[in-house]
């Protein structure tokens, strides 16, 4: 497969998962280069291997963990990284789309000589995600009534993990990603609209027994001129 491909699709996969956690791709790149050879950044992106910046961002996941794990933080959580998981997907897919890994040895001209496009790229691909996890997440703590908070969590950081060792090692399986991630949009959708009808539902029943009783249901007593 062409190596611009490739290296698209490694790309895509480190924003998407820096929409699930900020943190993660960004840590999974600069420790596989400091300590291994799957992916080697070029001097312009060295700085994610640095030992300071690897333990600043341990820190920062280590706090994101928690957060987003408690029903009510993680929606706070999730306002706060609205700018953040957008910015760590540009610079994921920035880092990477400069780098040889085992898949990519040679990286392509076009995103090399045009890493405005993705940088930007990154941002839009771990927006889109980002939002779709900020608003499929009331809907499953309503439907679980929280339980479902950690549980949920903790299956995207692990996606998270997942995803960004695969885009590094077999981003072909990014694909697999892509097309599973359409299903979960369309049902979070619907899963939205369902929740909205009922929210509407409900305020129309109450607004229907606040509302006053018209004077001819009143007891004659009480009537209005009587």
């Amino acid at each position: 497969m062409n190596e611009v491909v490739l290296e698209a699709l490694t790309g895509i996969g480190l924003s998407a998962s820096a929409g699930l956690n900020a943190w993660i791709p960004l840590l999974a790149i600069g420790l596989l280069n400091r300590y291994t050879d799957l992916i080697n950044l070029p001097s312009g992106w060295a700085w994610l291997s640095n030992g300071w910046v690897l333990a600043i961002l341990a820190v920062l996941l280590a706090v994101e963990i928690v957060a987003d794990k408690i029903p009510v933080v993680d929606h706070v959580n999730d306002a706060i990284h609205t700018v953040i998981r957008p910015t760590a997907g540009g610079l994921a897919f920035g880092a990477s789309s400069d780098a040889s890994t085992v898949t990519v040895q040679d990286p392509g001209s076009f995103f090399s000589s045009h890493q405005g496009i993705a940088v930007a790229s990154g941002v839009l691909i771990a927006l889109f995600v980002h939002l779709t996890k900020a608003s499929a997440r009331p809907v499953i703590n309503t439907m679980t009534a929280g339980i479902g908070a950690p549980v949920v969590s903790t299956a995207e950081d692990v996606s998270s993990v997942g995803l960004s060792l695969i885009a590094i090692i077999f981003p072909i399986l990014v694909l697999v990603f892509l097309v599973a991630f359409v299903f979960f949009v369309i049902w979070a959708r619907k899963r939205i609209k369902q929740r909205r009808a009922r929210k509407r539902a409900e305020k129309a029943r109450r607004r229907g027994q606040i509302s006053p009783a018209p004077a001819s249901a009143w007891p004659p007593s009480d009537r209005p001129g009587q």
